[in-house]
């Protein structure tokens, strides 16, 4: 099977050479799709010096409307026969990739979610995700232990059937949803955290959550 890596790039010129480096040392049959979503910090210069030696595919937003919309846009050319989102933050290792493809691979399920371990997790963000996903679990049923995962892991036909709407970063919170809400089985696989601080760039932050519960209510009633 042939895996599409979705890569969304807003402003990680410091970390996103080396997570392209990282997805390129997993063996597996795969597409590298980044998508820049009008980084202002050299993130664009970078991705054009890794495409001119044609190792990944480039989409490029004129301007920055968000993670979610990113991903749609990834989803639009991917090619493979699953597809994986992959962040530029180094917060995740690709070296994953191979646990969190083995349930689809093996036909047990079409979506796989990854959830984040760490030895020293940043608390303002740990318990943040905990709630939402404590939150997720009264509204949908279900045990998702961390809706806020990067790694979403789906067929292609799976992904493309869900009509994403969201364009920022509770599109994790409608894919989850929109599972839950037809039943889907979602294999969780442990992955590995490397969580960094505000100061080191961590974009989410207490709003964020708030739009996030918010989103998930709007799935639950409104649509």
């Amino acid at each position: 099977m042939k895996i599409s890596v979705i890569i969304p790039v807003f402003n990680e010129a410091k970390t996103l050479a080396e997570v392209v480096k990282m997805v390129e040392r997993v063996n597996i049959d795969k597409e590298i799709i980044a998508v820049d979503d009008g980084s202002t910090d050299g993130s664009l210069d970078i991705l054009n010096n890794i495409v001119s030696k044609s190792r990944i595919r480039l989409i490029k937003h004129n301007r920055n409307f968000g993670k979610g919309a990113a991903i749609k846009s990834g989803l639009k050319i991917a090619s493979g026969d699953i597809i994986i989102i992959q962040d530029a933050d180094l917060e995740t290792d690709p070296q994953d990739f191979y646990r969190l493809i083995k349930p689809i691979v093996d036909g047990e399920t079409k979506a796989v979610f990854g959830y984040r371990t760490a030895k020293k997790p940043a608390s303002v963000y740990w318990w943040g995700g905990k709630t939402v996903s404590l939150i997720t679990h009264l509204l949908y049923g279900g045990d998702i232990k961390d809706v806020n995962n990067g790694y979403k892991v789906m067929t292609r036909d799976l992904w493309r059937s869900l009509d994403l709407k969201s364009d920022h970063f509770q599109i994790c919170e409608e894919i989850t949803a929109k599972l839950l809400r037809r039943k889907e089985k979602i294999i969780q696989i442990p992955t590995r955290y490397f969580p960094r601080t505000k100061k080191e760039g961590k974009k989410l932050g207490f709003k964020d959550g708030i739009v996030s519960i918010l989103t998930l209510l709007k799935f639950r009633f409104f649509r």
